[in-house]
């Protein structure tokens, strides 16, 4: 494949779709082909598993269907959305991706997560970003905020502990592949961090002004990741 893969990953309330929607807007002032999608919904199967898992309306799911239908979400994502996007050239901007699965099924649910990510990995055909940008904040200081919390929001302060660590546990296994910042930093400060590395896995170069806000992006599937 001749595209770039970059995800977008952290716990809820961090910040993800705002710093989406900064990367696409740049990607689109810099004229470079790119899509912009997301997990759990970015299919027609997907929507039918968001609504499933995130749902307060749901019945009781177990940890391990919760993390089948995840992956169901995901198998159908990358076969109908992110793999022609990348063999046709582009840039896929994703919110949330296999590391999401891993962080909330996995250590949030306490799945056994070789489990999980062995049939993850079996279910996406291998694909794995080219750099996964991590927004990491103290869930205290985010899932708290949120004023209609959803099936998952709603699932504790130890849960959502459990997914913070679980994803720093991921981007310390790999840290050549992410890119992990403080959720709590400024819009444009993370911003430029995030262009800078992309413009570097690009070969492009960035031109930075102070204050500078880009476009809303062309392209878009939605932000809602989970």
């Amino acid at each position: 494949m001749s595209g770039l893969f970059v995800v977008f990953e952290g716990g809820d309330g961090t910040g993800k779709s705002t710093q989406v929607r900064e990367l696409a807007g740049w990607l689109t002032q810099r004229h470079v082909p790119h899509l912009v999608t997301h997990e759990p919904g970015g299919t027609w199967l997907g929507q039918q598993v968001r609504h499933l898992v995130l749902s307060n309306d749901s019945g009781p799911i177990s940890p391990h269907a919760e993390a089948l239908l995840y992956i169901a979400d995901k198998a159908q994502h990358v076969d109908e959305v992110v793999k022609p996007a990348l063999d046709g050239g582009q840039v896929v901007v994703c919110d949330r991706y296999v590391d999401s699965l891993l962080a909330y099924q996995g250590a949030g649910r306490q799945v056994v997560v070789d489990q999980v990510e062995a049939i993850a990995r079996w279910a996406t055909s291998d694909l794995r970003p080219d750099l996964t940008v991590l927004l990491d904040l103290d869930p205290s200081h985010a899932v708290a905020t949120i004023a209609a919390p959803d099936r998952l929001e709603a699932a504790g302060d130890e849960f959502h502990q459990r997914v913070r660590q679980g994803f720093l546990d991921l981007a310390a296994r790999d840290p050549e592949h992410y890119l992990v910042l403080p959720a709590r930093d400024t819009r444009e400060a993370l911003a430029r961090s995030i262009r800078r590395r992309v413009a570097d896995l690009l070969g492009l170069e960035v031109a930075e002004t102070p204050d500078a806000r880009v476009s809303e992006p062309a392209a878009t599937m939605g932000l809602e990741g989970n």
